[in-house]
């Protein structure tokens, strides 16, 4: 230790050696003295046993860091490309094709489809013929995502006693964005009563015109637009979705990049063309603020064909359009699905196993088998063996499905 610069420490220099090591021996013997009753006081030793002693402390052990589980390690392979389906049944009963796509092939989500008086309890009645096939064996436990369309106006599929009928999108967008959100939440806890968790709905689409709305067959022809520009779609389709959400069903916003501005109807039609939506256009950005928000949301794609985007292929098999665009670039994180591929007159031209297959290759999470769940075998089977020969490709499967659980989990 290096000779301190106090007073002291110079006087003992000039006193000497004798008198100096007589004050060292001082200080040594005063040490000794102070040292004897720290020990007194010091805390005992832990026992023999390795536990401390009455009044000592208790160590401090370092946190272990939680591991991360992977949410879909417990499921196999064929109940992971089951959640990547949802599988339509009429609301009028249950259809045996449906019933067995959960039973046989792990399917993790249903639609109900069609037009019902019946009511609330009827409908919870029917939900309740899917849900309780829910096990081990079947989704792994996951729950079902239970699905309709509940826009309002023309699109309105559960109706009669504890139903409140729906006003049309057109209609909704003149309301104060806070009065909608606040009866959009007495409408999802109607669907919620109903065992409903999922909403087909907001439509997100942008209508530029009403002058020109009558002839845009998907949307304005039916008044599903919240109105004609970029700000009031926002607006409403966002109130509204967020009204779903406090009731605790998961909203939908459908159907990007955008069906406002076509002719025909891709139910109906082959051959639905858009020639005026690009990447940049206000269509793309409703989407990229509606799903910017908190909360969990899906996006349901088009399968008409962008030709500024991708003219090669339907929105739905264009890894342009889904990849690319929406996740990347509009920076949607969340459960992407597609709109029916199952007897959609726009895709009829791919067989089903390859209406699924591409859809997943290009990012889709949800396949949407609504109107004929007699397809869904096939399209299932297709994805099954794909994932079992290409592990790239088994690796997209995966990724799907840890978000669509992920998302089940969260809403």
């Amino acid at each position: 230790m290096p000779p301190t610069r106090s007073r002291s420490g110079l006087g003992a220099r000039r006193r000497g050696p004798k008198r100096a090591g007589r004050r060292l021996a001082a200080c040594f013997l005063a040490l000794a003295c102070i040292g004897v009753a720290v020990a007194a006081c010091a805390p005992d030793r832990p026992s023999a046993s390795g536990s401390p002693s009455p009044g000592s402390a208790t160590p401090t052990a370092s946190p272990t860091p939680t591991p991360t589980v992977d949410p879909i390690a417990a499921l196999t392979l064929e109940q992971r490309v089951g959640q990547l389906f949802m599988v339509g049944t009429s609301v009028r009963g249950a259809d045996p094709a449906t019933l067995s796509a959960i039973a046989d092939r792990h399917a993790g989500s249903i639609f109900l489809h069609g037009r019902s008086q019946a009511g609330v309890d009827a409908t919870a009645s029917l939900v309740r013929s899917f849900t309780s096939l829910v096990s081990p064996a079947t989704t792994g436990d996951e729950p079902l995502w239970v699905a309709t369309d509940q826009e309002g106006g023309q699109v309105q599929v559960l109706q009669g006693p504890g139903f409140d009928r729906i006003p049309s999108a057109l209609a909704q967008g003149a309301m104060p964005p806070d009065q909608l959100a606040s009866q959009a939440r007495t409408w999802g806890g109607q669907l919620g009563m109903a065992g409903v968790n999922m909403n087909l709905a907001p439509v997100a689409d942008i209508v530029t015109s009403p002058a020109t709305a009558h002839s845009n067959a998907p949307i304005g022809a039916l008044q599903r637009e919240y109105g004609f520009d970029e700000s009031t779609v926002e607006t409403h389709a966002g109130a509204f979705a967020d009204g779903m959400r406090a009731a605790g069903v998961v909203p939908t916003f459908k159907h990007f990049p955008g069906l406002g501005r076509v002719t025909g109807n891709t139910d109906f039609d082959a051959g639905i063309v858009d020639d005026t939506v690009d990447a940049s256009a206000p269509d793309v950005d409703a989407f990229r603020r509606l799903t910017a928000g908190p909360g969990v949301s899906t996006v349901m794609l088009s399968t008409a064909i962008y030709t500024k985007i991708d003219p090669s292929t339907p929105a739905v098999f264009s890894r342009t359009v889904v990849t690319d665009l929406l996740r990347d670039r509009v920076g949607f994180d969340g459960v992407i699905m597609t709109d029916d591929v199952s007897a959609t007159a726009q895709v009829k031209a791919w067989s089903p196993a390859d209406r699924a297959v591409l859809s997943i290759q290009a990012g889709v999470d949800v396949v949407l088998v609504s109107a004929d769940p007699s397809v869904y075998a096939p399209m299932y089977d297709a994805v099954l063996a794909k994932a079992k020969a290409d592990p790239g490709f088994a690796k997209q499967v995966d990724d799907a499905a840890r978000r669509v659980v992920e998302a089940k989990a969260r809403g």
